[in-house]
């Protein structure tokens, strides 16, 4: 009976550590990446402000190659909506561009349905390097809700290689 209850407070333990950890992490979380990609900045820039690309380079959109999706606006504008409907891991939700200033920035807003609801910002900048280069500098950004706020730790690195290995796309793409 020892032996049982001493498991129990072991386990007890080790649950209560991320919760009482995450009551002093910081609820705000921000990952940026960037790439350079040999390609004029205006050509860099009115391929990614059109989110229906996203096919094409996104990690996330093509881990389910039968996701359903709907699409409401104009590709390229603000107020355009690419919602969709994936498997366990794409999950559920939309983006939307809220705002574009030609060929500097696009702010998109994410709102996840499933796995869990939340809502986040992407905003995308480009910046010419020289006539033929532009960076492309991606950010991650919003809020989590405590006890949530403990994965904030990790998110660096679970979104980063995530975003890395779509900016790897998007630059091969774009440089065919």
């Amino acid at each position: 009976m020892k032996t049982i209850t001493k498991i129990l407070i072991a386990v007890a333990v080790l649950m209560a550590i991320p919760l009482v950890m995450a009551l002093f992490i910081s609820k705000d979380y921000s990952i940026t990446r960037e790439v350079v990609i040999n390609k004029p900045k205006q050509d860099v820039f009115n391929y990614i402000k059109l989110l229906k690309n996203q096919d094409d380079y996104n990690i996330w959109v093509q881990m389910d190659p039968n996701m359903k999706k709907d699409f409401r606006g104009t590709d390229g504008t603000a107020g355009f909506v690419y919602a969709w409907d994936g498997n366990d891991k794409a999950g559920a939700g939309e983006q939307e561009i809220k705002s574009i200033v030609d060929g500097e920035r696009m702010d998109v807003e994410l709102r996840f349905k499933r796995p869990f609801e939340s809502t986040g910002h992407a905003p995308f900048t480009t910046e010419a390097v020289n006539e033929n280069q532009t960076k492309v500098t991606w950010n991650m950004n919003g809020v989590s809700g405590y006890p949530m706020n403990f994965m904030n730790l990790f998110m660096d690195g679970m979104l980063g290689k995530d975003m890395d290995a779509s900016l790897g796309m998007l630059k091969a793409n774009l440089e065919k």
